[in-house]
Order: C-alpha cells, then structure tokens, then sequence
C-alpha cells in the first residue's frame, strides 16, 4: 500500500468499491490508517478480489511474489490488472491461470520484455487485454505524446523528418 495502491484505493471508493488490502505489516498498517480493510490471509486476498490490482516495486522480494497458487484462488469473474511489473507474476503463470479461467479476466500493461512481440501468449487469449505499457498516460498528456509522434510520422512521409535518433538510417536504401 504504496503512493500508486493509495490512489487506486482511493480512487475505488470514491466509485463505491469496497477495498481490501494485503502487503506488508506497514502496508496493511497504512491501509487501516486510511479506512481500508485488510485481508486475514495471502490465501483469502485472492479468494475474496473481484478486481486485483497490483502495485508493487520490483525488489528481489517481491520477483514472482504473486504465483499460479495464488492466481488459482481467484474467482472465474475477477479481474486482474497488472500496471506495476511483469516480473511480480511467477514467469507463465497468469497465461496458465487465464486458460483455466482462475482469474476470469486480465487487464496487463507490462510485460517481461518490451515491446510486447506479435506471437505472446497473452495477446493470443480472449480474457485479456493488453496495452503497450501507456498506463502511466493521463488523459490530457495523450495529445502531446501521440500528438508529436504523428508529426513525426507525417513529416517523415513528407520527406523532411525531424527529432531523427539514428540519422544513418535514413542514409541507407530500402
């Protein structure tokens, strides 16, 4: 219950959800402090989520912390959103847990490499969505970030590109 799992907290009662936490003893202490409750066990966090959204660091503590064990816990209709790090799930769990339906749905804006590649696993499955690591855009930013991409991309049809990185491969013949 970090400065991202607060304002998603936050951001869920303010919309009516009733938020559980688990974490660490001084996340779950935070997390009281704020109003919310805590689950009684790892186990029954994940039994009880109807939508689970992870917001963790990624330390040697927490690499693969969230397992197929505890992916299989959860409901055939519960949602798991994943915006922090690909590597807090066990490598190929949540591919196994999405096809056996436990958790129903997927939303996952981070992937163990990146950009994710055509072929992966979870762009292949019906019951998840997958974002190109934008979730940090806000919605007033997306102007100015797609905005300046497709001059680029407009100008570079024009013949007169601009912000080039690699000036030498515009040199070279296609």
């Amino acid at each position: 219950y970090g400065r991202g799992g607060e304002v998603v907290a936050g951001d869920g009662r303010a919309v009516g959800m009733q938020v559980l936490g688990w974490g660490s003893s001084d996340s779950m202490a935070r997390a009281r402090l704020d109003g919310h409750q805590v689950a009684p066990s790892r186990a029954e966090f994940f039994a009880l989520s109807d939508v689970l959204s992870l917001h963790l660091r990624l330390v040697e503590a927490t690499h693969a912390i969230v397992r197929l064990e505890d992916l299989s816990r959860m409901k055939p209709t519960a949602l798991l959103v994943n915006t922090s790090r690909a590597e807090l799930i066990e490598h190929d769990a949540l591919v196994s847990a999405l096809n056996r339906g436990r958790p129903g749905m997927a939303a996952v804006d981070v992937f163990e490499s990146e950009p994710i590649l055509q072929g992966h696993a979870l762009l292949r499955l019906e019951n998840c969505i997958c974002t190109p690591h934008i979730g940090y855009v806000e919605q007033d930013s997306y102007e100015l970030y797609f905005g300046a991409a497709f001059d680029n991309v407009v100008n570079y049809l024009r013949g007169t590109p601009t912000q080039i990185v690699n000036p030498g491969a515009l040199q070279m013949r296609r």
